[in-house]
């Protein structure tokens, strides 16, 4: 399947945005994964559906010319509004996962016309949870570290809030080399503006109450126990959804892309079929 790859321009940023296939269109958010980690999941969605990808603000190939402005869910929201109206392909189903889950759920409470349908796949909102002044020391403490250069610390201090088994010496390999420029600035971007904004962005549970009827609220299956699966069960019960199971963990899209879309088909269909 052919991609087609271009960029839109906005007042503050260029977004770089991908699109394959024909069909209805679903569009794939990360924050801060970009388009390329979404490829082959938009790949197997790409034989029925137009699918649009594209990096967040401020992650690799979509600039944001101040990057002092940050990344809260609201400009993401907006810059996903700007793009699905520029495509033109007609209102979208969106999913989000992690940060781009936050994404989704922003989208979904100013442009419900843009995106009737919504898949919030492990969004991390840390002020639902009754420990959330505990989650905020612990973001903090590894923003801190990252940003003062302590890359590995930071990973490891990350992983362990997330509950996410992490061998050191798995540490070591991924986190303990040398960086090319793009990553290293793209890397120091999530942790000063992205991961915070994101972490402690609190969602309008009348709106999105408003929304259930095509809202999904995702966790993996291998998620459980984790925080992501703490966060969206949290939401979940506020706002009278059960969350749906999806296969593999937090990024179950990358490592089992045929299957989570499966899956992803199935849960569509259930909404239409209601």
């Amino acid at each position: 399947m052919s991609t087609t790859t271009s960029a839109l321009d906005l007042p503050d940023a260029r977004l770089h945005y991908e699109l394959r296939g024909d069909g209805p269109l679903i569009v794939l958010i990360g924050a801060p994964m970009d388009a390329d980690a979404f490829a082959p999941f938009a790949d197997e969605l790409s034989t029925d559906h137009t699918v649009l990808t594209t990096d967040p603000r401020g992650i690799k190939r979509s600039i944001l010319h101040d990057r002092s402005q940050g990344s809260a869910p609201e400009r993401r929201a907006a810059d996903l509004a700007a793009l699905i109206e520029h495509v033109d392909r007609g209102p979208a189903i969106v999913f989000g996962s992690s940060g781009g889950a936050v994404t989704s759920l922003a989208l979904a409470q100013s442009r419900a016309d843009l995106a009737p349908t919504v898949v919030a796949h492990e969004p991390p909102l840390l002020e639902l949870l009754p420990d959330r002044v505990e989650q905020r020391r612990l973001t903090d403490e590894l923003t801190t570290a990252a940003l003062s250069g302590d890359r590995i610390g930071a990973w490891r201090l990350f992983f362990a809030q997330a509950g996410i088994p992490m061998p050191e010496e798995m540490l070591v390999q991924w986190f303990g080399g040398e960086v090319d420029p793009q990553s290293h600035a793209d890397e120091q971007f999530w942790f000063r503006h992205e991961l915070p904004a994101s972490v402690r962005w609190e969602p309008d549970v009348e709106k999105l109450r408003a929304r259930t009827g095509h809202l999904v609220l995702g966790i993996g299956e291998e998620s459980v126990g984790q925080l992501c699966e703490r966060t969206t069960t949290a939401l979940g019960m506020q706002l009278g959804i059960e969350p749906a199971r999806f296969p593999g963990d937090h990024t179950g899209f990358v490592d089992h892309p045929a299957a989570f879309a499966a899956r992803l088909r199935e849960t569509l269909a259930s909404l239409d079929a209601d």
